[in-house]
C-alpha cells in the first residue's frame, strides 16, 4: 500500500493544523489551548470516546474498530513546544514571544489527527486504536505522568507506537532501527562552596572557581577512559556560573551538565563517576560540594518484534528503497522511552529533509513529510489489528 489517495486529499487540512499550531506554540504541562484543538477535532471526527487532562493535560481518544473486539494499541504523538525565539521567517512564525515549535510536535499532532480523521472514518480494524497526544516531552516529564495517570491499564493497552522527525534525512523516507535508538538522557547540577575573599590573597581562600576547572576537566576522562570505546557515552558541561568581580574570589560556584548512554549499564556508571569526581575533587581542596544528578530519561528501545513488523508497514507505504532499517542511533532523549519500557512497541523517524536542526531558531517541520507519516500511522494500525 503505497501513499494513500485519501491521505493526499487531507493534505491541504493538516497542513493547516500544522501550521496553526505552529503559530500558537506552548511549553511543557501548559498546553491548554493545543490540547482543547485537538479535542475538538476529534469530536469532529466522531472518535468513540476522548479523555482531556490525562497527565495533566494530555489528551486520550479511543476509536473502535467495525471488526469486532481486539487489542488496544497506542500511537503517540508530543504537543509542546520550545522557549526559543523563532527565526525563521515563515508566514506561519510563531506568534508567541520566546516559544517555537522547533522540534516539530507541531508536525507529530498534526498527523495524528490525520490518522485519526480516516482512521474515524474507515475503521477497518479489529479492535481498539488510542491516540495519545501528551505534553511535556521536552521537559521529560510528560509521558511519565500519563503513564501515572493509569494510561496503559484504563485504555488496555498492548502495544504502544511513536514517531519522530528527523533533518537530514531524506523526506518522507523512514528510518528505524531494532533496539536502541535513542539515548538514556540525564542532567545534573554542581554546586561547589569554598571560602571566598580578595582575589589578591587566594592562600586565604578556597576558591571555587579552581575546584570547578578541576571538576570540568576530571569529567572528560569518563567517557575517554572509563567507558568501552565502541559504547557510544557522553558527558558535557553546559554552564559554569559564579563570581561577581573581578578582585573577588566567590563563596561559590554552579556547574551544569547533561550526559548521555545507548545503554543503562553505561547510564548508572556515568552517574556514579560524576559524583566521585566531583566530591573526590572537592575534597581534596577543602571545598564542599553538592551534585543533583536525575537520571530522568531512560534508553528508547525499540522491540525486535515490533521493529520487524514496522519496518515491514513502512516499506508497504514509502517503498525499500526509502526505508533504512538499520539507522545510526542518535544520542538525544526522547521521554517515549518511559513508554517503551513498560509496553512492546517502537519509535520511527521520519525524514524532514535539509531542515535547520532540532531545537534550532530557524528550524520548520516539512509539511511535504505529511502524506507518509499519515499513511504510515494508519497502515500500522490496519496492520496490526488486521481483522
Amino acid at each position: 500500500m503505497p501513499i494513500l489517495n485519501r491521505v493526499s486529499d487531507m493534505y491541504d487540512e493538516i497542513a493547516f493544523w500544522r501550521r496553526h499550531l505552529h503559530q500558537h506554540p506552548e511549553i511543557g504541562f501548559e498546553v491548554h489551548q493545543t490540547a482543547e484543538f485537538v479535542a475538538r477535532r476529534l469530536e469532529e471526527f466522531g472518535v468513540n470516546e476522548i479523555h482531556r487532562g490525562v497527565g495533566q493535560t494530555g489528551v486520550v481518544a479511543v476509536i473502535r474498530g467495525r471488526h469486532g473486539d481486539g487489542p488496544a494499541i497506542a500511537l503517540r504523538a508530543d504537543m509542546d513546544a520550545l522557549p526559543i525565539v523563532e527565526a525563521g521567517g515563515q508566514p506561519h512564525a510563531s506568534t508567541i514571544e520566546g516559544a517555537m515549535h522547533a522540534c516539530g510536535h507541531d508536525g507529530h499532532t498534526a498527523m495524528l489527527l490525520g490518522a485519526a480523521k480516516y482512521l474515524a472514518e474507515t475503521r477497518n480494524f479489529k479492535g481498539n486504536v488510542v491516540l495519545v497526544f501528551q505534553p511535556a516531552e521536552e521537559i521529560g516529564s510528560g509521558a511519565r505522568a500519563m503513564i501515572e495517570d493509569g494510561l496503559f491499564d484504563r485504555f488496555g493497552i498492548s502495544h504502544v507506537y511513536g514517531m519522530h522527525n528527523m533533518p537530514g534525512i531524506p523526506v518522507g523516507d523512514i528510518a528505524l532501527k531494532r533496539g536502541a535508538i535513542m539515548a538514556a538522557s540525564a542532567k545534573f547540577t554542581i554546586r561547589i562552596h569554598g571560602r571566598g575573599g580578595h582575589a589578591a590573597r587566594p592562600h586565604t581562600t578556597i576558591d571555587p572557581i579552581v575546584v570547578g576547572a578541576q571538576i570540568v576537566g576530571a569529567l572528560q576522562t569518563i567517557v575517554s577512559r572509563t567507558v568501552d570505546p565502541i559504547a557510544p557515552a557522553v558527558v558535557t558541561v553546559t554552564r559554569f556560573a559564579g563570581g561577581t568581580a573581578d578582585n573577588i574570589i566567590p563563596e561559590a560556584i554552579e556547574l551544569w551538565g547533561t550526559a548521555r548512554a545507548l545503554s543503562m549499564a553505561d547510564a548508572r556508571h556515568i552517574e556514579e563517576r560524576v559524583t566521585a569526581i566531583a566530591t573526590k575533587t572537592a575534597e581534596a581542596a577543602g571545598a564542599r560540594v553538592e551534585v543533583d544528578y536525575n537520571q530522568s530519561i531512560p534508553v528508547t528501545e525499540n522491540d525486535t518484534d515490533e521493529a520487524a513488523f514496522c519496518t515491514r508497514i513502512a516499506r508497504e507505504v514509502v517503498g525499500d528503497a526509502r526505508v533504512d532499517a538499520e539507522t545510526v542511533p542518535v544520542m538525544a532523549g526522547e521521554d517515549f522511552s518511559h513508554m517503551l519500557d513498560r509496553r512492546p512497541g517502537t519509535l520511527v523517524f521520519l525524514g524532514n529533509g535539509a531542515s535547520a536542526g532540532l531545537h534550532h531558531p530557524a528550524y520548520d517541520f516539512s509539511d511535504e513529510a505529511i502524506p507518509a507519516g499519515v499513511s504510515y500511522w494508519i497502515r500500522l494500525v490496519e496492520g496490526k489489528l488486521s481483522p
